[in-house]
């Protein structure tokens, strides 16, 4: 049996989503269970305003498409704030879904945020909330991030993350790099999401063969019910025997006349003998 796909989806414009992208597919795979593919989504800036902007290179990670998401058992979706909502890349990818979301092939896929904001209190939290829509509209499963690390209740440093995902505090001018604390959680959410997804694979695979083997015993009553309603072939018709008595009915008839003629001539003695 072919084991659930995790498909780790970034989009990048200085590098920390890149970098929290890799703890996660490491999490993902710590337990064998799932098989992880790495994607980022396509650029829509042009390559003068990313010049501009100082962004990263674009690293050699293959680009993902809307029809590609379907093969896709759960999806660890990270990209950077943009006041507190997705950034348009992000957008102009599920806007492509429409033929997806009309035939439900992402119904029931798990999807778990991750996120990169310029503060503390840049989006850590929103940037997760405001993208619920989508997966709304989609049938998919929200799988949050909770708090499963010691370190997203440190306050003696500035720790990105959330009990929506985990996250990257990158600096109002991006100079900040994920600290090893943040990593730390990123690679934690991956591993947990890993087990959501293959746990729910599993049940899903139990169910579909109750069924089969539900369906494969009850087909012999379906059969046996089957001929139980088919009409009972007809019996050969007997020959029809003569009734007992047609025979001396006649007889009867005769022997009626006869004594009515006796009664009638005594009768008519009668009235000779006393005229």
């Amino acid at each position: 049996m072919a084991k659930p796909k995790v498909f780790v989806i970034y989009y990048s414009t200085f590098g920390h989503v890149h970098t929290l992208s890799q703890s996660l597919v490491k999490g993902a795979s710590k337990s064998g269970t799932v098989d992880v593919e790495l994607y980022q989504i396509s650029e829509t800036l042009s390559e003068s305003a990313l010049e501009k902007m100082h962004a990263a290179p674009k690293s050699n990670v293959p680009v993902i498409t809307a029809d590609k998401l379907v093969d896709a058992d759960g999806i660890l979706l990270g990209f950077p704030t943009r006041f507190g909502t997705a950034p348009a890349q992000v957008k102009t990818l599920f806007d492509a879904t429409g033929k997806l979301w009309a035939s439900g092939a992402l119904q029931g896929k798990s999807v778990g945020l991750f996120f990169s904001t310029g503060s503390q209190h840049g989006g850590q939290e929103s940037t997760a909330y405001t993208f619920l829509p989508h997966l709304a509209h989609h049938g998919m499963i929200y799988v949050p991030l909770g708090y499963p690390s010691a370190h997203m209740f440190d306050n003696d440093t500035i720790v990105g993350g959330s009990a929506w995902g985990s996250g990257v505090i990158a600096g109002p001018d991006g100079s900040l790099q994920p600290t090893y604390k943040e990593l730390e959680i990123a690679e934690i959410q991956g591993e947990k999401f890993a087990q959501v997804v293959a746990k729910l694979a599993v049940d899903t695979n139990q169910k579909e063969n109750a069924e089969q083997q539900q369906s494969a015993a009850t087909a012999p009553e379906k059969v046996a019910a089957a001929d139980h309603q088919k009409p009972a072939a007809s019996a050969p018709a007997q020959p029809t025997k003569p009734a007992a008595d047609s025979a001396p009915q006649a007889n009867t008839s005769t022997a009626a006349k006869k004594k009515g003629g006796t009664m009638r001539k005594l009768v008519t003695k009668f009235k000779k003998a006393f005229k």
